[in-house]
């Protein structure tokens, strides 16, 4: 069920790709370099294919709605996955917990947003 705007969809981009790109050094997790890479590239990642989306909120119109969702999917699912993929899930829950709930979120977002 498709219930969410493209445009909300583009709020929630920015503000989701701003809070990964601050959030290592926010939530203390500079010590660990992947852990911190990992939340920084997903950021930056998903603020240049917004701004590349076929949307209210896209800069250059390049990108048509689903395939920013399929981005927004794949991003999702990496990022849910990345501290067993790149070995910082041992050290304790604030280093692994943000990745999952933003991965799931990414996820759960494209699977409710409308593609027009």
């Amino acid at each position: 069920m498709r219930i969410v705007s493209t445009k909300t969809h583009g709020i929630l981009d920015y503000l989701t790709g701003a809070s990964l790109l601050t959030a290592p050094k926010l939530l203390g997790i500079e010590d660990e370099p992947s852990a911190a890479r990992v939340l920084r590239m997903a950021g930056g990642g998903a603020t240049a294919y917004s701004l590349l989306t076929d949307y209210e909120l896209g800069l250059v119109k390049v990108l048509p709605m689903p395939l920013h969702l399929a981005l927004d999917t794949a991003s999702g699912v990496l990022l849910a996955s990345s501290p067993w993929l790149f070995g910082f899930a041992d050290k304790g829950s604030r280093y692994w917990l943000p990745h999952v709930l933003v991965g799931a979120t990414e996820v759960l977002a494209a699977a409710t947003t409308k593609t027009r």
